[in-house]
């Protein structure tokens, strides 16, 4: 039956929300409504004549409505095949009514999980008698109508409307599919409750946001983002984000999110990795000393600060072509300046990042982690070597881990106090690395004597140290851990170095 003329209804929600102007059509078209409880109520406030489900089912709502609608009379009417002879006759022979249309909603679980509820609490907000009516009038689409969700109502409002209460097979096979997924998500969200205690080896996650993006990672690959993107951030001008701005975003956030918001903090980042990272006096003066450190990438690079910009930071950000800015806030004047260019993607970043996993594709199936949130800290130091870092080495080496624990391995971060001076990222070897971070700061113009060098990983020879010294390098953060790591530490104190171990590596792929 491709066209269905709706003559019944089951309707119990818990929000009853926008659901008045279905009502009306509802009773417009002389549809039997059927209900309970509070929707029961709410339905004859409306004018509506109701039939209570107890009267259909000649039960009544019992163990403190725990179940009100499990109930042949009230499944048979939904699942029976209008097609076949045999479920008619059982139909007609007990007395089971035909039921077109349900509008059900669930009990809000994760609502009440998120409120910080007792327990107990929560366990009353698992649905039942909703969840199952929801999957036995998706299942039997052919002949039914499924309204699972209020945010559907406006839809099916319309709907009713230009169909004059009729539905088509397309409209009820798409409803269905949308209550597959919310009673699938809706599952999740309650098994990965219970799985905090139980730590059961399963992997479950349910995002019903999403969108396409223009594409992947380049042209030919498809690409889409789930997640609720607006809780994260308002945009404030540019056009749609790529799937590569989305993956420089979430590197640029991590990355800022080390540093406290007492701190004028800047970074600039190409494909996930910081080319300038500075903290200032004020906004400009940290953007002007995070570009310093490499000019040339900076190009089309992802921008981001933990302050509001300014019309003075304003000025000089406007002079570069960049992807992206994020920041918490934006003055009225330099957020008009910037807007000036219309492809510029602005974002206000409205919270910090909350999970505490991440997760990838990878082979056939999926790798989890927890993420690394150790921050290395001075408190942390333990230094090896005889010569004892300074008040300031200590700040710069703590500045140079941060920004090293969010660059591509193997890597080294060359640094002071408040500047990284280069990097060398992603290179196979930390010889490489270090190599290539210091032909970086030279052709910047900096001088690396008294500059402090971080490493992601220990140093299974002395070579790293041995290059440092010679650009005048004078003290080392590293997480320490080699069998051979008594050779950087003699060397270190032959030539007055200093170097602290952290005991906390910070590999990252």
């Amino acid at each position: 039956m491709s066209q269905v003329k709706i003559k019944s209804a089951l309707i119990s929600v818990f929000y009853k929300d926008n659901l008045a102007p279905i009502i009306e059509l509802l009773k417009a078209n002389g549809v039997t409504i059927y209900s309970t409880g509070g929707t029961q109520k709410f339905i004859e406030e409306q004018g509506a004549e109701v039939v209570p489900v107890e009267d259909l089912t000649s039960y009544p709502s019992i163990f403190g409505g725990r179940v009100k609608t499990l109930h042949p009379k009230v499944f048979g009417g939904i699942l029976h095949r209008r097609d076949n002879e045999g479920d008619l006759g059982q139909a007609k022979e007990f007395e089971i009514p035909s039921i077109d249309l349900v509008i059900v909603d669930l009990y809000p679980f994760e609502e009440t999980v998120a409120s910080g509820a007792a327990e107990q609490d929560i366990i009353e907000k698992i649905d039942i008698g909703g969840i199952s009516l929801i999957r036995a009038a998706a299942k039997n689409f052919k002949d039914v109508l499924i309204v699972s969700s209020r945010e559907q109502y406006s839809a099916v409002e319309t709907l009713l409307k230009e169909k004059n209460g009729s539905t088509d097979l397309a409209d009820r096979r798409k409803f269905a599919a949308e209550a597959f997924d919310i009673s699938s998500h809706y599952d999740s969200a309650i098994f990965n409750y219970f799985n905090q205690e139980e730590g059961l080896d399963k992997f479950k996650v349910s995002e019903r946001s999403g969108k396409q993006l223009r594409y992947g990672e380049n042209p030919h690959q498809e690409g889409h983002f789930y997640g609720p993107m607006d809780e994260l951030f308002d945009q404030l001008n540019g056009k749609e984000l790529s799937y590569n701005n989305l993956v420089d975003i979430d590197a640029a956030v991590c990355l800022i999110e080390e540093f406290d918001a007492s701190e004028n903090a800047f970074a600039i980042l190409k494909h996930t990795n910081a080319c300038g990272v500075a903290i200032g006096t004020d906004v400009k003066d940290a953007y002007l000393k995070a570009f310093e450190a490499d000019t040339v990438s900076a190009f089309g690079g992802v921008l981001v600060c933990n302050q509001t910009i300014d019309m003075a930071a304003a000025e000089e950000l406007n002079k570069l072509f960049f992807e992206v800015l994020i920041a918490p806030a934006f003055d009225t004047d330099a957020l008009e300046l910037l807007k000036g260019k219309k492809n510029r993607i602005l974002l206000v970043k409205k919270q910090n990042l909350t999970a505490k996993k991440q997760y990838k594709s990878l082979l056939n199936g999926v790798i989890v982690q927890d993420r690394d949130l150790v921050t290395d800290q001075a408190a942390d130091f333990k230094t090896v070597t005889k010569r004892e870092v300074t008040e300031a080495q200590k700040k710069a080496l703590v500045f140079a881990s941060k920004v090293c624990k969010h660059t591509k391995s193997n890597t080294i971060i060359l640094a002071t106090e408040n500047q990284m001076l280069a990097s060398g990222v992603g290179q196979t070897s930390r010889v490489d690395a270090l190599r290539q971070a210091i032909e970086k700061a030279k052709s910047f113009n900096f001088e690396l004597k008294g500059a402090v060098m971080a490493s992601d990983a220990f140093f299974p020879f002395p070579d790293c140290v041995e290059i440092a010294h010679e650009e005048g390098i004078e003290a080392v953060i590293q997480p320490g851990g080699s069998i051979k790591d008594e050779l950087s530490i003699n060397f270190c104190d032959e030539h007055n170095m200093a170097m602290v171990f952290t005991g906390t590596r910070h590999f990252k792929h």
